[in-house]
């Protein structure tokens, strides 16, 4: 047998350049396109079908079902599309990945691509060297475009020749002639080479060119066609691992639907591919080419009939998932609740989970601010407050820590080739970021201030509560306005205007308190002690609005 080792490594570098030829386009495709997804997604999926339509449309663009489920799940991570609109948009990327099996059947097998990949990559090296971010990932497009057709014509050059190696004939022929029993070990093959390449567009690839070659049957190549749909879902689940609840679910729906859908076809496969060959032959006249229609007709309806059926079905696969995969979280803690360090696919998509991740910090410190104001006033007389302290103190704690995780993702986010918009929008959350942890010192230092005042003895009088609570309105409303604006993206206009006018309101409020502060120690109506309590906790209120107000002035969304 004359199969070396360095064939052997020929062999697995031609599987590498097709990889790597098909995540390069593939980023590329994200880079150009990663807004408009986006605007897609948002318009396009409430109907179940249109998102299906959504999902065959990404998928056919990007070329990966792997890349663009991990794309929804972050989506669903991000809380911009549900549960329900992921289920239907994952259905679909099951029928866009398919134009990848009839791209390298009718192009691929056809002529050698690689005589134009090298005059394609040529063309394009201009491009990536251009300061213009889309230009550059143009050229990154079709780099990749050309890296994997040359990748899948050193793949074709490398396979063993079988007529000089009857051994791997005679090794296949023993598992292909046991009926059910050989589609179901070479689906498992399938889901094996699928989890291990971690693209079933790879190992369609592959199947193609082993079916090309006379290795395997039509049968045999849509039984590994099946694993691969079952190890195509591995991708998505890994990258859910460290996601939200629903993010998980979104994954699991896709395991499911897959599996579900082998099963039924395992029932119907021979009188199925008995009428793929039955069409083909109808069709196709060349007996080389015709193996690889079969199969590549196989993987599209076999993907159209599936989601046909089970379309009708996302409302049951919701309950599964959800039944399945409890929610756990909690809205009382500061936690990371959309962004995770396994999903980071490219800059455009990762900014959105920042996005979402910095509005929920923002929401948890006006939970945080409430929580100190309810024991500012109520410390003296309420029981309830008596393990608000420590709450508030653990919320500084897990702040602290939020606003690091929040601030490494977003440098990680920079670290990774993206675009200056992207990095610009960066700049300004990190700044957002920190100015939010300033806010949740001053509620901190609010109730720190509040502890005193128990230790110590202190009642309030109603004049000095009913004043707190007049601050208290007014850096209440300004919080509000500031997380209507991080949502909306909307930091100037109206919502600039309110914040810089309850700034100023808070501003003179401050100033009368003080000059009554001191009237009253004087006409001796509050101890100096009580006095001194009760200046700090304003002034750390107007410490607080003057973050809010920092935010308002510098920060700006595209």
């Amino acid at each position: 047998m004359n199969f070396t080792i360095f064939n052997f490594l020929e062999l697995i570098g031609s599987l590498g350049l097709f990889l790597f030829g098909m995540t390069m386009m593939s980023e590329g495709l994200q880079k150009v396109a990663g807004n408009r997804m986006r605007a897609i997604l948002a318009s396009m999926t409430k109907n179940r079908f249109m998102g299906v339509l959504t999902g065959i449309t990404i998928t056919s663009v990007i070329q990966s079902s792997s890349a663009a489920t991990v794309m929804i799940v972050s989506f669903v991570n991000a809380g911009l599309l549900s549960l329900a609109e992921s289920i239907s948009v994952i259905m679909g990327a099951n029928i866009g990945t398919t134009v990848t099996a009839w791209m390298v059947s009718l192009i691929g097998f056809k002529f050698s691509i690689a005589q134009i990949s090298i005059p394609l990559i040529g063309f394009a090296l201009p491009f990536i060297f251009s300061k213009h971010d889309k230009r550059k990932s143009i050229g990154q497009l079709m780099i990749g475009f050309a890296l994997l057709f040359m990748g899948l014509d050193f793949l074709r050059m490398n396979v063993p020749d079988l007529k000089s190696n009857p051994e791997i004939l005679h090794f296949l022929t023993n598992y292909t002639d046991m009926g059910y029993l050989s589609i179901l070990l070479f689906l498992g093959i399938g889901t094996l080479l699928t989890v291990v390449l971690q693209s079933s567009s790879a190992t369609m690839a592959m199947t193609l060119v082993m079916l090309n070659q006379g290795w395997i049957s039509f049968e045999i190549g849509a039984a590994i066609v099946m694993g691969e749909n079952i190890g195509t879902t591995v991708t998505a689940n890994l990258a859910a691992l460290t996601a939200n609840t629903n993010a998980k679910r979104a994954a699991l729906s896709h395991t499911l639907f897959n599996v579900l859908g082998v099963l039924w076809m395992l029932i119907v496969f021979y009188p199925f591919t008995k009428m793929i060959s039955w069409m083909i032959d109808g069709i196709a006249t060349d007996p080389a080419t015709q193996p690889l229609y079969a199969l590549s007709l196989f993987h599209t309806l076999f993907n159209i009939i599936n989601t046909l059926i089970m379309v009708f079905f996302i409302k049951f696969y919701e309950r599964i998932v959800c039944y399945l995969i409890k929610d756990k979280s909690s809205n009382d803690e500061f936690s990371l609740k959309y962004i995770s360090s396994s999903m980071l696919p490219t800059g455009e998509l990762s900014l959105i989970e920042a996005e979402k991740e910095i509005e929920h910090y923002c929401e948890r410190s006006q939970q945080m601010f409430k929580e100190a104001r309810t024991y500012a006033i109520n410390s003296y007389n309420d029981p309830t407050n008596t393990n608000l302290a420590q709450r508030l103190e653990h919320y500084e704690d897990a702040s602290d820590m939020t606003e690091i995780a929040i601030a490494d993702y977003l440098h990680n986010l920079v670290a990774s080739p993206t675009s200056l918009d992207v990095k610009k929008s960066v700049r300004y959350y990190l700044y957002l970021t920190t100015e939010v942890e300033s806010v949740c010192d001053r509620c901190f230092n609010i109730s720190r201030t509040a502890s005193h005042k128990v230790e110590e003895g202190i009642d309030f009088t109603e004049e000095q509560t009913n004043d707190l609570n007049n601050m208290f309105d007014l850096v209440e409303k300004q919080l509000e306005v500031l997380i209507k604006s991080v949502s909306r993206k909307s930091m100037e206009g109206e919502n600039q205007r309110n914040i810089f006018h309850i700034e100023k309101e808070i501003n003179e409020l401050r100033f009368t308190l003080k000059v009554k502060n001191i009237d009253r120690v004087n006409k001796g109506t509050h101890s100096y002690n009580a006095g001194i309590i009760f200046m700090d906790m304003i002034e750390e209120c107007e410490s607080l609005g003057d973050a809010i107000t920092k935010i308002a002035k510098e920060v700006r969304f595209n």
